[in-house]
């Protein structure tokens, strides 16, 4: 039975490194003979502009209805920041399809170490799976806005941070064993929330993985001055973003790195973590490997292709331990370029 995959290329260089994703997927499926099929719908800025909203209706059925979704990029100074924003579409599409954990994977490979911003025996062994609980917190709390004043409300239930934080201690348990869980407990409530309710989860059910408690001021100084001391990262929605970003520049290109968002089921949403980037729109010069490992990340939790999810990531890992280069590291591949290499190695 094929399996049906909406793809919602977005803004920018999202249409660029979603083709090239999405032929990475074609050839893997016929390589593991296995059936897919696919459609394409206006999301983001792109259907901002296309119908007025930054997820139509139809784009929304459509989302509920496939088994997993691709997105490229959405955003953009074009739609400027005081009107209806691109990024009100992502969040109303996790909302929607209730993806409460969001997964992002930070491993450096040995031959780029030189292409990280820190030094090379600080990175050695970077090796990091960030959990960010994805739809609760300040991003989706009421939020109001007087002449002279705004707020906006951070709010947690027990319910969304159990759940939470029981992807993170199970990935753990399949990694090495190890979950950071960052919050500010010295100051906010919901933080306090947050440990008391992770601790006496980690307590009941995972005592046989280590846990230790960070607050975020100080997580965001070791994530960069000792990155290797952690395994796997659990943090809420605001702090997730922030230091997710913080560790893209790790592995030495934020175009490198994918993600996935899961919910309660196999349904999830993968993207690469980079923006739209529209000054290179256009122009096929976009690492399209963080799509490729996006792709990789829905065959194995959507789809439950393990084999072609590991044979994709080798081919990436060849590729780059073979010297093949885009433009953000060092090289003259372009993003077509970049996925015939891959789509070659399968």
């Amino acid at each position: 039975m094929s399996q049906n995959i909406v793809v919602l290329p977005g803004d920018g260089v999202g249409p660029e490194v979603t083709e090239a994703a999405i032929q990475v997927l074609i050839a893997v499926a016929e390589k593991f003979d296995f059936s897919l099929t696919f459609e394409s719908h206006d999301f983001g800025g792109a259907a901002i502009d296309a119908c007025g909203e930054p997820l139509p209706d139809e784009t929304l059925s459509a989302c509920k209805a496939a088994d997993a979704i691709f997105l490229g990029a959405v955003g953009g100074p074009k739609w400027g920041v005081h009107t209806k924003r691109p990024e009100a579409g992502l969040l109303g599409l996790r909302s929607a399809l209730n993806l409460f954990a969001n997964l992002r994977p930070v491993k450096l490979h040995p031959a780029l170490a030189a292409h990280s911003p820190l030094k090379e025996e600080r990175v050695k062994g970077v090796d990091i799976l960030i959990v960010r609980e994805l739809t609760g917190g300040l991003y989706f709390g009421e939020k109001k806005r007087e002449a002279d004043k705004a707020s906006d409300l951070c709010e947690y239930s027990k319910f969304e941070i159990i759940r939470a934080a029981r992807v993170a201690f199970e990935a753990a348990r399949r990694r090495r064993g190890h979950v950071t869980s960052i919050d500010k407990a010295n100051v906010l409530e919901t933080s306090r929330l947050w440990r008391e309710t992770v601790t006496a989860l980690h307590e009941k059910d995972y005592g046989d993985v280590e846990l230790r408690h960070e607050l975020v001021d100080s997580a965001a100084m070791k994530l960069i001055t000792n990155p290797g001391s952690y395994d796997v990262v659990l943090t809420e929605n605001l702090f997730g973003d922030i230091l997710s970003d913080e560790c893209s520049v790790l592995a030495g290109s934020i175009g490198l790195l994918g993600s996935a968002s899961l919910g309660a089921g196999t349904q999830g949403l993968y993207e690469p973590i980079h923006g739209s980037a529209p000054d290179i729109a256009g122009k096929n010069i976009a690492n399209p490997l963080g799509a490729i490992a996006s792709v990789a990340m829905l065959l194995r939790h959507s789809l439950g292709e393990e084999d072609a999810a590991k044979t994709i990531e080798k081919a990436i890992y060849t590729m780059l331990d073979e010297g093949m280069r885009s433009r953000d590291l060092g090289g003259d591949l372009m993003c077509d370029q970049m996925a015939d290499a891959v789509i070659g190695w399968l």
